[in-house]
């Protein structure tokens, strides 16, 4: 590799690594909430409140970067 392929690479590291730093909780988040039907289940059975504090569980425990 030459000194300016191995320049590319690290900008490119970088870049990914400050975008996996603004908006890996997206995808964390994603993975975290259950689906919607799910969801929807337990709003039924348990009421908008109780859904409420199961989504705000998910936001705590993976928050949006300052």
């Amino acid at each position: 590799m030459t000194e300016q392929d191995i320049a590319q690479r690290n900008a490119d590291n970088a870049a990914y690594a400050a975008d996996l730093a603004a908006n890996g909780y997206k995808s964390d988040r994603a993975a975290a909430y259950p689906s919607i039907e799910d969801q929807l289940d337990d709003i039924y059975h348990n009421g908008l409140d109780a859904w409420k504090a199961k989504i705000l569980a998910v936001k705590k425990a993976h928050p949006k970067p300052d």
